[in-house]
This record gives structure tokens, C-alpha cells and sequence, in this order.
């Protein structure tokens, strides 16, 4: 107990005053806070621990906050990390801060008025959060989308996992102090936004994959800017590795640092680069092939080390391979609908709305009350950047979903976090929380 605390509990006996506020000194409050502190001491907190200040605990530790607002965080993240001089002894990750109860929200919204929430768990990559709660809510359907519309779909959700991985390089590498590669990063990054602003009109939160496919067809603007795209982000990424994979500081920063084993990295849950970097080839759209990934080659990437060096170097080679996935659906893209033609699901043309009648009932009911999906309940997983996100989806035959629990890949991954920090310096904290790729969104949610 800090010296702080156990002056004003002293206080507050001598004058046989409560030490819970009046407003939650209830019987049921009381036996909530007695669970919550014995929680704390399970896990190996001391229940009266104070850390929101520097806190001395011993004559060689101290107890530091970094975050919530530190930049290299990623977000507002806070990590209690307990040190012995410059190492660190315990981490303790303190998430929360930017719930927003996405999860709760979907069971007030009809199916398709869920896209948007999803575009908003991992800001960084929204067309596969649109693609993973579509393909659950599709499983649920019993339909499934037209060729043309799966094609495109696995290109929009390449280019997001690119577009991803260049945020991820640039802040990884300015968190070490090499800030030139932040720059070049934004550079490519702005071709796929100008894309996703062509096909959708927006350039981050897209909606443009929907439940029995997409917002419409693409432009015939789309060819040329993909082909662009090919022709230059190949050499990109060549420039990026130019700079800093041989760079003997960036070495010294990340080779042998935030190590965790296969082993260990299964028992924490890690999917995603995180646990291919420990060696484990897992990667669903190998394993668990979906949207049409099985027409495709490519080849999955695998380190041996478990480090931060290694975490680099998959997602560098990662991108490589979303180019191999873009170029073969572009050049063998198929003709016809994107939207599957089930009338529970999709509106029908407008040409038909004029001629039948049947047509224009179908076009009322799914614009006024949506689709009524079948009762059931379904798990869908697909790989975002940072690994498996999972929509576990109950409906009860209405229009919304009875409920949905997302598996969101930054909150498992960073549960391993205070295994990979333990024994290093407080410096190297910042290269190995950058490693893991969190987004703030997807931990909360």
C-alpha cells in the first residue's frame, strides 16, 4: 500500500469513518469491491495497490505508468509496468479506455446498419471487419455471393491488409527513431485510399463490403488504378527494406527482443504475425479458405525466433504476398452480379421495381425493416493484419442480430505482452508493444 493511502486509511479509523464513499457503501457495493480485490490478488495484484502516481514499491523497484496518452501506445493505452531499475519486472496492460460498446450496438441495428460499426473495431483495416460480420451473417442466410462480387472482395480486403501493414511500418519505425520510413509508408498508403474513395466515395470507414455482397460494382476507373498499384508498390516496398532491414541500429533494436515461443504463443491465443513470426504457419485463408482465397497462390510466411525483427519481416513479406493474391483476382476477374440475387437479402434492380409488383414488396420490406435471417447461430472468422477476427453471431429469425461476440485478434495478442516484456529495458517496451500491431478499436470494441 502506498504511503499515501495507508495515511488517509489511518485517518479514516481514528475517526471510525467508512472508507467507501456514502454512495456505494451498500452491502451489495461492498461485497462487489471485496470480489474485485480478491480478482487483484489472484492474478498477483496487491489489492491495495495505488498506481495511478509514480509509485515506489521497494528500495530498488518503482511502479511507472506509460499511457494512456503516451504516442508509442498506439492509442490510448495504459501499461503499469514495474521496474528494477531501467528493467522491467511485471507489465500490466489497462484497457477500457476506448470502449464504445460495439458489440451491445448491434443488437439495436438491423444487419446492413451494422457495417458501418464495423468499420469502426479496426480502424485500419474496415473492409475485412465488413467482410468478416457479412460472411456470418451469409452463413446464417444460407446464400452465397456471385464469383465477381468474391473477387472483388478479396481485392478491397488485400489492398486493407497493405494499406494496414504501411501504418504499422511507418509508426513501428518512427517509435524507434527512424522517421523517413513514415513518410514513404503514407506515400503508398494514399493509392489505396484514392481507391477506396473511388469504389465507395469514402477513403477510410468504406462500407462498401454489405451482407450478400458489395455496395455496387466498381468503376471502370478501378483497372487502371489497380494496375498502378502492381506496377509500383513492388519497388515500394523494396525502398522500405532498402532502409532499415540491414540498418545495423534497427538490428540492435529488434533482433532478440519480445521473444515468445511457438508454445507459448499458441497458449496465449497469438494468431496473426504475431504468431507466425514464433514459427506457426496459421493463417485462415490457408486453413479455413473463404471468399474464394482457394483460387488463389500465395504463400505464407513464417519466422523462427519469435522476436520483433522477425514480427518485421513477416508483415514486410506479408505484403508482398497481398500483391501475388491482388494481381491473380484482377487479372481473372470474372463478369456478372456482385450482389447475390436472393430477394430476402439483396433489392431488386430498379428496372424491375417498375414492371413487378412482387419486386417493389421485396424493395419496401428489406428499405423499411431488413432482412429477416433465419434463427441460428454461426462463428466466422477471416485474417485481418493482425490475425483471427471471429464473428460469433445469434439470431432469432428477426431483423437484428440477437447477438454477436467478436473475437478481436489486438486483445489476444496483447494479452502476451507481459511475457514478451519481461526482462527487457523500459526502452525496448516501445519496439516490442509496436511488434504486436494493436489497434486500440479492436482491443475495446
Amino acid at each position: 500500500m502506498s504511503p499515501r493511502k495507508a495515511a488517509s486509511q489511518s485517518q479514516a479509523e481514528k475517526k471510525g469513518e467508512s472508507l467507501l464513499p456514502e454512495a456505494v457503501a451498500g452491502p451489495e457495493e461492498i461485497r462487489v469491491q471485496q470480489a474485485y480485490g480478491d480478482a487483484r490478488e489472484r492474478v498477483g495484484v496487491d489489492r491495495d495497490l495505488d498506481a495511478v502516481d509514480l509509485v515506489e514499491i521497494g528500495e530498488d523497484t518503482m511502479e511507472l505508468n506509460m499511457g494512456p496518452q503516451h504516442p508509442s501506445t498506439h492509442g490510448v493505452l495504459r501499461l503499469v509496468l514495474n521496474l528494477e531499475g531501467e528493467t522491467v519486472r511485471e507489465c500490466r496492460p489497462d484497457i477500457g479506455f476506448l470502449h464504445t460498446g460495439f458489440e451491445k450496438s448491434f443488437e439495436s441495428h438491423t444487419y446492413q446498419q451494422c457495417i458501418p460499426l464495423t468499420d469502426r473495431m479496426d480502424y485500419l483495416a474496415p473492409p475485412i471487419n465488413n467482410l468478416g460480420f457479412s460472411l456470418a451473417a451469409e452463413k446464417l442466410l444460407g446464400v452465397e455471393v456471385p464469383p465477381r462480387g468474391q473477387y472483388i472482395r478479396v481485392i478491397m480486403a488485400e489492398l486493407a491488409r497493405i494499406g494496414s501493414h504501411l501504418i504499422w511500418f511507418g509508426t513501428h519505425a518512427m517509435d524507434l527513431g527512424a522517421t523517413t520510413p513514415f513518410l514513404y509508408a503514407w506515400r503508398e498508403r494514399e493509392a489505396i485510399l484514392d481507391i477506396n474513395e473511388l469504389v465507395s466515395g469514402v477513403r477510410m470507414m468504406t462500407s462498401f463490403i454489405r451482407v450478400g455482397g458489395l455496395m455496387a460494382d466498381v468503376p471502370q476507373e478501378f483497372g487502371p488504378m489497380i494496375e498502378q498499384v502492381l506496377a509500383t508498390f513492388p519497388k515500394a516496398i523494396d525502398e522500405y527494406e532498402l532502409l532499415i532491414t540491414k540498418n545495423p541500429i534497427w538490428r540492435d533494436r529488434t533482433i532478440g527482443l519480445g521473444v515468445i515461443s511457438a508454445e507459448d504463443a499458441l497458449a496465449y491465443g497469438l494468431t496473426g504475425p504475431c504468431l507466425r513470426g514464433s514459427g506457426v504457419p496459421y493463417d485462415l485463408r490457408k486453413a479455413r479458405p473463404y471468399s474464394s482465397y482457394d483460387h488463389f497462390e500465395f504463400d505464407v510466411p513464417v519466422g523462427s525466433n519469435g522476436d520483433v525483427y522477425d514480427r518485421y519481416l513477416i508483415r514486410m513479406q506479408e505484403m508482398r504476398e497481398s500483391l501475388r493474391i491482388i494481381r491473380q483476382a484482377y487479372e481473372n476477374l470474372p463478369s456478372g452480379p456482385v450482389n447475390t440475387l436472393d430477394r430476402r437479402v439483396a433489392r431488386p434492380p430498379r428496372n424491375e421495381i417498375n414492371t413487378s409488383m412482387e419486386s417493389l414488396i421485396y424493395h419496401f420490406k428489406l428499405v423499411t425493416e431488413g432482412m429477416q435471417v433465419p434463427a441460428g447461430q454461426v462463428y466466422h472468422a477471416v485474417e485481418s493484419p493482425r490475425g483471427e477476427l471471429g464473428f460469433y453471431m445469434v439470431s432469432d429469425g428477426g431483423n437484428r442480430p440477437y447477438r454477436c461476440k467478436v473475437r478481436g485478434p489486438s486483445f489476444s495478442n496483447l494479452a502476451a505482452l507481459p511475457h514478451m516484456v519481461r526482462g527487457e529495458l523500459i526502452a525496448d517496451v516501445v519496439a516490442v508493444v509496436g511488434s504486436i500491431d494493436i489497434t486500440l478499436g479492436d482491443v475495446d470494441r
